[in-house]
């Protein structure tokens, strides 16, 4: 039997790949607030302003935010998500979710929703809309070779 030497073929690492480093993730709170410019993010996440503008670099090669022109002379531009930004929205909801349980005493933000309640993010099964727990889940491995245990 022949063991594989690679690492799990996974989307999370995939992932981690674009927007694994903690800013890049702080990048996305901001850009989530509606904070959209370079002095206004580097400000609210504390990031030093080469490591920032790498993180944006990134992002807007990964196309996860485009850069948008909103100064000719100088040239100045904000950054604004895309549709793949855009789907990174919930896994943010769902790290705040967990930060506010296990690290706050008080959330340090709350979200409400257009209703007028406070959001607290859950994920539902897109079929029966039922709460998802872990009890629930079946993992099928789609790639060969692979199994719970690793590689065969």
């Amino acid at each position: 039997m022949s063991r594989m030497t690679t690492a799990r073929p996974c989307s999370i690492a995939d992932a981690l790949g674009v927007v694994g480093e903690k800013y890049s993730l702080l990048v996305l709170r901001e850009v989530f607030f509606g904070v959209r410019r370079f002095d206004a993010i580097a400000r609210n996440t504390g990031a030093p302003r080469d490591i920032l503008s790498s993180r944006l670099r990134r992002l807007v090669e990964a196309r996860v935010l485009e850069k948008v022109a909103y100064q000719e002379r100088p040239a100045r531009f904000e950054y604004c998500p895309t549709a793949s930004g855009e789907d990174l929205r919930p896994v943010l909801l769902m790290l705040m979710r967990w930060g506010d349980r296990h690290l706050a005493e008080v959330p340090p933000t709350v979200l409400e929703h257009s209703c007028g309640a406070d959001l607290d993010s859950v994920v539902v099964c897109r079929c029966c809309g039922e709460e998802v727990d872990s009890a629930h889940l079946t993992t099928r491995f789609q790639v060969p070779g692979w199994t719970t245990e690793g590689a065969v």
